[in-house]
């Protein structure tokens, strides 16, 4: 699933950042090369980075 269209960055990408130690948004997108455009997507990829952690 796409998180973030703007940058094309999938699920699986931001869980990964995550599990290397990501704690926000912005830097598991700039540990991807890119940053937040739009801005819409941060709020789900904040959810993902939450889900990893509790998982963790």
């Amino acid at each position: 699933m796409i998180v973030c269209n703007c940058n094309a960055i999938r699920e699986r990408q931001v869980r990964e950042a995550a599990r290397a130690g990501c704690a926000d948004p912005l830097s598991a997108y700039a540990s991807l090369g890119r940053r937040p455009r739009c801005g819409q997507c941060v709020p789900y990829a904040r959810q993902i980075i939450e889900e990893e952690r509790a998982a963790a």
